[in-house]
């Protein structure tokens, strides 16, 4: 009403001890031992909290557990994490940072936040379909989240498009919905064995290898999709009602363009100690450089941050108050 009116209302201005912005494995975890610190702790979180495991139907190496849906470890994990004094704030979306001043400035929607150290855990975005016609058909039967959209396609034929373990997963999921399932990737599997093995023994799943998506057709909403057998060399159309791509990510850092330094690759430039250029900001999980991405590492980089910026507010603190003397 008061936009309507014309009427522009201040941001509440508030501070906290740390922002991490992301809510992925390594930014819960960051929350949990800030929290665990008794430190003041806010978890900032522009979409679903979890990110890309929040979809992950049967994680099967990580340690404690046999087997363990993504969601429910990632819930199981913000529980800790708010248990020790954290508050995670969902959908808020985040319009700028200012990384390099102290305190650092973290505006939402909502709210200006300042705060003496940043962890930086955005995490990855799923690759988005490269067919110019794609954008016509989002949310009418293209689709990124199978945990999300999945439930719409009750009795439906399905494609999911990739090779990986997350297209792999999504398709096993997506059998709960599906009447019938294709799974299409230009080359061979990139999956774990063991997830690939359950794909095949499901009869509702037929795989086509080394055939790719060539373009996608329909009036008001997705109807077939025409495909490219690239081995047979042959071109036909399947009748389809969604497909859920799965090629991949890019890294989640367009926020800090221009604050922070990233490496050739997109990704933030921090070490093993997650240390990013800028004192007092670091950087943990997918988003910073790095030759594993797991999640057990993406939770030990969660784990050093928070250590890291407890001891960089320590020595903060002791300058302020050797300035006061």
């Amino acid at each position: 009403m008061w936009q309507e009116m014309g009427v522009l209302m201040a941001k509440n201005r508030m501070h906290k001890d740390i922002i991490i912005i992301g809510a992925g494995m390594a930014g819960l975890t960051a929350a949990l031992y800030a929290g665990r610190a008794k430190l003041d702790v806010l978890v900032l979180e522009d979409g679903l909290v979890g990110g890309q495991i929040a979809n992950a139907t049967g994680i099967e190496n990580y340690p404690g557990f046999m087997t363990v849906s993504g969601k429910e470890l990632i819930g199981t994990l913000q529980n800790q994490a708010e248990n020790v004094g954290a508050v995670v704030d969902e959908f808020d979306k985040i319009e700028h940072v200012v990384l390099k001043a102290q305190p650092k400035i973290v505006e939402t929607e909502s709210a200006v936040y300042e705060a003496d150290a940043v962890i930086l855990a955005t995490g990855m975005n799923r690759r988005q379909l490269p067919l110019p016609e794609a954008t016509r058909y989002n949310n009418k039967g293209v689709h990124y989240c199978e945990l999300c959209d999945g439930h719409l396609y009750q009795d439906k034929i399905i494609v999911v498009m990739g090779g990986g373990n997350a297209a792999v997963d999504a398709a096993n999921y997506l059998t709960k919905y599906a009447r019938k399932l294709y799974l299409i990737h230009r080359s061979a599997f990139r999956a774990d064995k063991a997830s690939v093995d359950k794909l095949l023994a499901n009869e509702k799943i037929e795989v086509l290898l080394n055939t790719e998506i060539q373009a996608l057709l329909g009036d008001e909403r997705l109807e077939k999709i025409k495909i490219f057998d690239k081995e047979m060399k042959e071109e036909r159309e399947l009748a389809v009602d969604a497909i859920f791509v799965n090629i991949g990510v890019v890294p989640n850092t367009k926020l800090f363009e221009g604050e922070i330094a990233l490496g050739s690759a997109g990704r933030i430039a921090a070490g093993e100690d997650t240390r990013t250029n800028i004192e007092g900001v670091y950087a943990a999980g997918d988003i910073r450089e790095k030759e594993v991405r797991q999640l057990t590492t993406a939770a030990a980089d969660g784990t050093t941050a928070a250590i890291l910026a407890e001891k960089y507010m320590q020595r903060l603190r002791a300058a302020r108050v050797k300035r006061l003397w």
